[in-house]
């Protein structure tokens, strides 16, 4: 079941890196930090695979050298979260809360999502964008009450790089390692069916339950 809900997703991601190297993992990361859920978990560890396949070079950069290709697909995948950030940020920073409640569903924006990162932004203040990009969940939404703050530009892409960056190498080191086990994690996968089965009629109860009790 996985396998079949996955496959294409799976398919055109590495299809993009493939093609485009670094620059797909830009524009990849870059999806997914403007509030598209394409989960870096994936991404990431995809671009480290490619690196051991020697197959994340830059104008010849790297080649040869899997350490700098890591590298490589970590510096390009930061500046994707860069990218990708600004039209949240933007977004916060051009109608505040209200705009992100009014158009936020056209980014598939998730007011409960927000609500959590807002809430750490305010705690954390200007440390939140750079803890904040290290985290789940909060990494992809944190731009937006940066914008609502009106936080500098220049130092909410500056933390957004340096909180970035640790996370996306991360990542890519942990697809590097994997290696040639790469495909062998498709048994795995099947073994979770059951589990993720009982995952997703979770969420559905919970979202039925939440919804009505919303109404």
């Amino acid at each position: 079941m996985l396998h079949r809900l996955l496959a294409p997703v799976v398919a055109w991601m590495t299809a993009v890196m493939a093609a485009m190297g670094p620059l797909g993992v830009t524009l990849l990361m870059g999806i997914e930090s403007a509030c598209i859920p394409l989960p870096s978990e994936v991404i990431m560890p995809f671009a480290g695979f490619l690196a051991f396949k020697g197959q994340m070079t830059f104008m010849g950069l790297g080649a040869g050298n899997p350490a700098a290709q890591i590298w490589i697909a970590g510096i390009f995948g930061a500046l994707g979260c860069n990218l990708g950030s600004i039209p949240a940020y933007e977004l916060g920073a051009w109608g505040g809360r209200r705009a992100v409640e009014k158009y936020g569903r056209y980014i598939f924006l998730n007011l409960d999502h927000l609500d959590q990162a807002h809430r750490f932004f305010e705690r954390f203040g200007h440390w939140a964008i750079l803890a904040g990009r290290m985290l789940p969940v909060i990494r992809t939404f944190i731009a937006l009450p940066a914008g609502i703050a009106r936080m500098d530009r220049t130092k909410f892409h500056l933390y957004t790089f340096a909180g970035s960056l640790p996370w996306c190498l991360g990542l890519a080191w942990v697809g590097y390692k994997l290696g040639e086990k790469w495909d062998t994690l498709g048994v795995w996968f099947h073994r979770l069916d059951l589990v993720i089965g009982a995952v997703i009629l979770a969420g559905v109860a919970w979202f039925v339950w939440s919804h009505f009790r919303k109404r």
